[in-house]
């Protein structure tokens, strides 16, 4: 048999009132009890109560003798092994208990140990154990009722009555049992949403912090990029076109300018406690200034965008730009093209944003889709470029091809809801 099942959240609800009580009155708590003194404390108690019963009986009933105290002797015994053993208690103390009826014993106490040992079987047990315990407890005392009752000298109560008082303990300790389960069943469910609330928060964490790694990425890869062309423009012309140098300086001046409003934004937005307005993401109206960057950097940039492409969500429009930043940055940085060519457009319900360039760089073999998250541009492959294009792509719902263009050079297409994936 296993031991009494214990209620966690009940003992520790219990421990947690018990040491407020103590902090309040200023007294140290004392030490808890050790396992034997707590099991063998109900023992010393049903001893005494018993003993004394069974000691002093009424006159012309028979007294107590040698067979009397071996009986509670081994009730006592069969009481201290209660919690390892249940049910061989309740056997042994019921044995008991109605060897005390047969002999010719009257006391109300005489019962108390096989009424502890009947609670220690619900408590510690099932609802199937229980009610087995309860059938046969109910049974026997109402079979030994009916064989005492014969005794007109020794008179019993009711066999109805009889029948019915091994009952209460076994529910009893049904009742402190299940709501015992469900204390534990409400800590369980609480540790559990507790620990679901913890990994929801470690998953938005996660994703905020690869959002703001690839806004950062998209903000200095693509303007220090800008600046480090510009400056190499300005320091091989500085002796023969200083004109060329300075157009090429001014440059290098609004791309810092450019990234400081654009990370001052970003950085505002962490800040829990920023006052000042954050400037507005950016937008699809602004494409011709960031291609018009490229002036200057060996690269002749060329946008087809129509006057109006419908109503667009800010997410895609943001998504459409940084998808175009990186390109265009990749086409300067490893694509070694002349030419560069980004074209925007609505096809249905999708806005399809296109960077293609006449580059030389090796392409791989076969595109790379948002969708499988495979593939790598010219010279990105252990980048995180075409990673950022592809999450910016996939997280408005779109999709995102890239890889060698037919007559040559590099294409990148990105197609986008234009509802920014909206259900």
């Amino acid at each position: 048999m296993t031991a009494p099942a214990r209620s966690p959240a009940l003992l520790g609800r219990l421990r947690h009132l018990a040491d407020r009580a103590w902090s309040r009155t200023g007294v140290t708590a004392p030490p808890p009890l050790p396992s034997l003194a707590v099991d063998l404390a109900p023992v010393l108690l049903v001893g005494l109560l018993t003993g004394a019963d069974a000691a002093v009986n009424e006159p012309g009933y028979r007294q107590a003798d040698r067979f009397t105290w071996s009986l509670l002797a081994v009730s006592l015994l069969a009481l201290a092994v209660r919690r390892r053993h249940p049910v061989l208690a309740a056997l042994v103390t019921g044995a008991a208990c109605a060897g005390w009826a047969l002999y010719g014993h009257i006391g109300e106490l005489l019962n108390l140990p096989v009424i502890v040992a009947l609670y220690t079987v619900a408590v510690s047990g099932d609802r199937r154990r229980t009610l087995w315990t309860a059938l046969v407890a109910a049974s026997l005392s109402g079979a030994v009722a009916l064989r005492v009752g014969r005794d007109v000298v020794n008179p019993q109560g009711l066999p109805v009555l009889e029948m019915l008082w091994p009952l209460v303990p076994l529910l009893l300790g049904e009742v402190v049992r299940t709501r015992g389960q469900l204390l534990d069943e409400y800590a369980r469910r609480v540790a559990q949403a507790e620990a679901e609330r913890e990994r929801e928060a470690a998953r938005r964490v996660r994703e905020e912090r690869v959002r703001i790694a690839r806004e950062l990425h998209d903000i200095v890869a693509h303007t220090v990029t800008a600046m480090t062309v510009h400056s190499a423009v300005a320091l091989d012309a500085l002796d023969g076109s200083p004109e060329v140098a300075r157009r090429a300086m001014v440059q290098v001046r609004d791309s810092g300018r450019e990234a400081v409003r654009e990370l001052r934004a970003t950085v505002g937005v962490l800040r829990e406690d920023a006052d000042e307005t954050t400037a507005p993401a950016p937008r699809l109206a602004e494409l011709g200034e960031l291609v018009a960057r490229l002036t200057g950097s060996g690269v002749e940039a060329v946008l087809r965008q129509p006057d109006d492409v419908g109503p667009l969500a800010p997410i895609t429009e943001l998504a459409a730009y940084r998808i175009v930043q990186e390109a265009l940055t990749n086409v300067v940085r490893h694509a070694r093209a002349r030419h560069v060519a980004v074209s925007v457009r609505r096809e249905g319900g999708d806005l399809v944003v296109e960077v293609v360039d006449d580059g030389t760089a090796a392409a791989p073999a076969t595109s790379a889709r948002a969708e499988h998250g495979t593939g790598a541009g010219p010279g990105t492959a252990t980048g995180f470029g075409l990673v950022g294009m592809r999450e910016r792509a996939a997280a408005v719902g779109g999709t995102l091809a890239c890889g060698p263009a037919p007559g040559g050079g590099f294409r990148v297409r990105a197609s986008l809801p234009a509802d920014g994936g909206a259900p």
